[in-house]
């Protein structure tokens, strides 16, 4: 079966056999230096790079209204996108076997944990993962630039890149939450993209994915749904 079923004829498709992964995104701010896609170009290289899955095409918008104070930022809302997965996951379960979505971007983390609860108490074996770097910066830093230097290097500018505000997250929280990124950053990074390094990227993209490959093989959605 075509791994990536955007080329599949449906003839093709193995009904009730098939594991699908669905890339979740956000098209958002990332600081001056990466491109507005950058959540979806990392969660669809993720979902890309899982063995013995169908690769959906990727949801390419979230809940990213923490970033709407820079211009080209476009979200759709927390609830959005929970009605979002929830149908999604109705509509692809009818003929999958399973279905993880693969998420990019944390302000996703919230509605989907209810979406794909919802599905599992409907009856659905659907689950999520995130596109998680432990120890990371928070927000187009020094992890997410390097990623995307190793995924995707002709759309990073390093040339633009700056420090942002690299206080603890936890300690920015409160302002961020009241008032958006732009009011702990005004460049809308969290963290510091200078040192980043394709090299370095590599090296989270092997741990990102060992990590990802084994939560799928193990299948132990939490009480959440995320994969442990």
């Amino acid at each position: 079966m075509t791994r990536e079923l955007a080329n599949a004829y449906w003839p093709d498709v193995e009904s009730g056999v098939v594991t699908v992964a669905v890339p979740v995104g956000a098209f958002e701010q990332h600081g001056p230096h990466l491109p507005l896609d950058t959540d979806t170009r990392i969660a669809t290289a993720v979902a890309e790079a899982l063995p013995d899955v169908a690769i959906m095409p990727a949801v390419a918008y979230g809940a990213s209204g923490e970033h709407e104070a820079f211009a080209g930022t476009v979200s759709i809302g927390a609830e959005a996108l929970k009605t979002l997965i929830v149908e999604y996951g109705r509509s692809v379960c009818r003929w999958a076997h399973r279905v993880v979505f693969v998420n990019g971007h944390g302000g996703n983390a919230y509605p989907l944990a209810e979406a794909v609860t919802l599905l599992r108490y409907e009856g659905r074996d659907a689950a999520w993962l995130a596109c998680a770097v432990p120890g990371a910066d928070a927000h187009a830093g020094e992890s997410e630039t390097s990623l995307m230097l190793h995924l995707a290097p002709h759309t990073v500018d390093m040339n633009r890149a700056a420090a942002g505000a690299t206080d603890p997250i936890s300690t920015l929280m409160p302002r961020l939450r009241e008032a958006g990124i732009v009011s702990v950053s005004a460049n809308g990074v969290l963290g510091d993209p200078t040192s980043a390094s394709s090299d370095r990227g590599a090296v989270l993209f092997a741990a990102l994915m060992d990590r990802a490959t084994a939560q799928v093989a193990e299948w132990q959605p939490g009480k959440e749904g995320r994969l442990r």
